[in-house]
């Protein structure tokens, strides 16, 4: 079978497009569907649906699209390796975050990786959507929340600590609320995501476990940064995690609330964790990009040392 023939399904499953491969490849794109119908020829059945707009996969064609894809990296691992042991890492490294996240984290780190590792570039998807990450072609998954059994190799991160905060602004005209029973005479803005509307849970010192408050607010909405800009106009009051609204924080910009208090958005702790799979573990570009992030967590250990858990079961997503 032609290798060029499965780099170029390759490219077409994962973009949805002839025309995004044929530019991949430099070709015209009539030299591409010739080669797909050959190879379908060659495998005896369908692998894409060609509609007006956009190409998609059969079932066979996803089979077989996870199937070639694990061949052609391992190929490249084993070239690279072979022809180039002491080359600097380089290629595609596929990225997945939650937006707010990725926007306000992940996008910083990657500035300064790239900028030691040039040849590396770098495909950042965000989505609050849970996704499957082997079946996406996600080299590296950032995971918010309880993780459920698969075949990916997970390491925690953090944990997601919660801030009640409002601007100065809002504080001068509204008060600051001394407990969370005072939350209900303020106006609350939350985030309503697929998981639905934002609760709000409290813990004091001396209790065992978080109780719920009812909060309401006049907005809603499915961006977290859409709702900071609101508290920083001095809408209302946020709940978001430390890491996202830490620089607000700090300049004074947003003013921390209910200290001493425990604040979370769901019963029990929640953590962020980042997901590979064994085999990606295998790719230098993927353990150059995660001994950068556990270096810029220092004093963890590098990737090798810490393999915390290889959730079995599933293969799919967590």
């Amino acid at each position: 079978m032609d290798l060029n023939a499965l780099r170029v399904f390759e490219r077409v499953a994962a973009t949805g497009s002839f025309t995004a491969a044929a530019r991949h490849f430099q070709r015209a794109v009539s030299s591409i569907s010739r080669q797909i119908r050959g190879l379908e020829e060659a495998v005896g059945q369908p692998l894409l649906y060609r509609h007006t707009r956009a190409v998609t996969l059969t079932e066979a064609g996803w089979r077989y699209y996870e199937e070639v894809r694990d061949i052609l990296d391992r190929l490249d691992v084993a070239t690279q390796a072979l022809t180039h042991p002491d080359a600097e890492p380089s290629g595609m490294l596929r990225i997945n975050a939650p937006v707010a996240f990725g926007q306000r984290q992940i996008v910083p780190l990657l500035h300064r990786f790239q900028k030691r590792y040039p040849s590396l570039k770098a495909e950042l998807q965000l989505n609050d959507h849970v996704v499957d990450p082997v079946r996406e072609g996600h080299d590296v998954t950032f995971r918010v929340g309880k993780l459920s059994d698969s075949s990916l190799v997970a390491r925690r991160l953090a944990p997601m600590n919660y801030v009640i905060a409002a601007a100065p602004s809002y504080l001068l005209t509204h008060g600051e609320p001394e407990s969370p029973e005072a939350l209900a005479t303020h106006n609350c803005l939350l985030y309503q995501g697929e998981m639905g509307r934002q609760r709000w849970y409290f813990q004091a010192p001396d209790q065992a476990s978080a109780t719920p408050f009812e909060v309401i607010g006049n907005l809603y909405s499915n961006d977290a940064i859409s709702l900071v800009h609101a508290a920083l106009l001095g809408q209302g009051l946020v709940m978001f995690p430390t890491w996202l609204i830490a620089d607000e924080l700090k300049t004074g910009a947003l003013v921390a609330l209910l200290e001493s208090w425990r604040c979370e958005v769901m019963p029990g702790r929640r953590d962020i964790h980042v997901l590979t799979t064994e085999r990606r573990l295998r790719s230098r570009k993927v353990r150059v990009f995660l001994d950068y992030l556990f270096e810029s967590l220092a004093p963890l250990p590098p990737w090798d040392r810490w393999r915390e858990a290889v959730l079995t079961n599933s293969g799919r997503s967590s």
